[in-house]
């Protein structure tokens, strides 16, 4: 495995990070605990050291599942990610969506950052990982409702009590970005980037680079469109939002799964999946520090973690990306 350093911190991370969204079953339709307990613990064993989680994935369930999966490791040998600033449990901040719990129960999601929210969160994040300090606390999405200056307060309270080692944001803007660091030194800005979402590449990677912030990559398998294994009337779980989305219509997967079939030579030539010669693209892309991979099961976490052994010099990354450029 890799080991990189996040943004100016001291904190170091697995370049290829076990993104916790889908064992909590929300939004993928579903997720069996035990398998996902040995999934975190066979990428564990290939050297992936870091978690990435939410309180949201699940509605804590994610977090608890984390918990029991590093039972036994050593806490300074595994780094948790989580966040914080989604809330399903009140009605206060900026309306986001609505949802459904495991049970089919409606729920309703709101923004929300406020100094006391952020305390109370952090509070319950740690509590539910049954750990006394959090790697890297993170907004989840930023909240209209709250000043971004009391956000990063409440930030910088919370390093300073120990709690957690560094702080980031997700789905931040540059302008986001750049008010924030007027009250705090962020670390990380985490957003979704992939071989077809690479819109990031315009504004916030230049600033990641100048500002030596480091950009963690969420959803660069495309939630499974990049694995290939997606099949146009591909039917997916109840729950599954991938469902209707832009990305799963029959006529992008086929567009998709067109291109892909344009990468088989370079994996045959590497010997690995397509989704390990994606993966290892992504975190070969400027200021991408670390790739966010999820995993239902062990074997899955344990090809997501050998993606780190392909060889892919730059060279080879910008005739990748002309393929890109081409079929997409």
């Amino acid at each position: 495995m890799e080991y990189r350093k996040l943004g100016e911190t001291d904190l170091t991370l697995s370049a290829i990070t076990f993104g916790a969204w889908a064992i909590g079953g929300w939004m993928w339709g579903g997720a069996d605990r035990k398998e996902a307990v040995k999934a975190i613990q066979a990428s564990y064993a290939e050297g992936v050291t870091s978690i990435d989680t939410a309180p949201a994935y699940g509605q804590g369930l994610s977090e608890e599942i984390v918990a029991e999966a590093i039972q036994g490791i050593p806490r300074d040998k595994v780094q948790l990610l989580t966040k914080f600033g989604l809330r399903w449990d009140v009605k206060e901040g900026e309306f986001f969506f609505k949802s459904k719990d495991a049970a089919g129960n409606d729920l309703d999601f709101y923004k929300l950052a406020s100094k006391a929210s952020v305390i109370k969160e952090c509070e319950d994040c740690l509590r539910r990982l049954k750990t006394d300090y959090i790697d890297l606390f993170q907004i989840h999405w930023p909240d209209a409702t709250t000043p971004i200056a009391e956000t990063m307060e409440a930030l910088a309270l919370l390093q300073q009590q120990g709690k957690i080692r560094a702080a980031g944001v997700c789905n931040y803007s540059v302008d986001q970005m750049k008010e924030a660091a007027k009250t705090f030194s962020l670390a990380s800005d985490q957003v979704p980037y992939s071989m077809v979402l690479r819109d990031i590449e315009k504004e916030l990677v230049p600033y990641a680079l100048e500002n030596k912030k480091s950009i963690i990559a969420y959803s660069p398998l495309q939630r499974g469109l990049l694995t290939g294994k997606i099949k146009p009337g591909h039917q997916f779980n109840e729950g599954d939002t991938r469902e209707g989305n832009r990305f799963y219509t029959d006529d992008n997967i086929k567009k998709v799964n067109a291109f892909l079939e344009t990468l088989k030579p370079w994996t045959k030539e590497k010997n690995c999946s397509i989704a390990q010669l994606v993966i290892r693209w992504t975190i070969g892309q400027p200021a991408i520090t670390v790739a966010l991979v999820g995993a239902r099961n062990a074997e899955q976490a344990v090809q997501n973690a050998r993606a780190i052994d392909v060889k892919l010099p730059p060279g080879e990354i910008e005739l990748i990306n002309k393929q890109i450029a081409f079929m997409l």
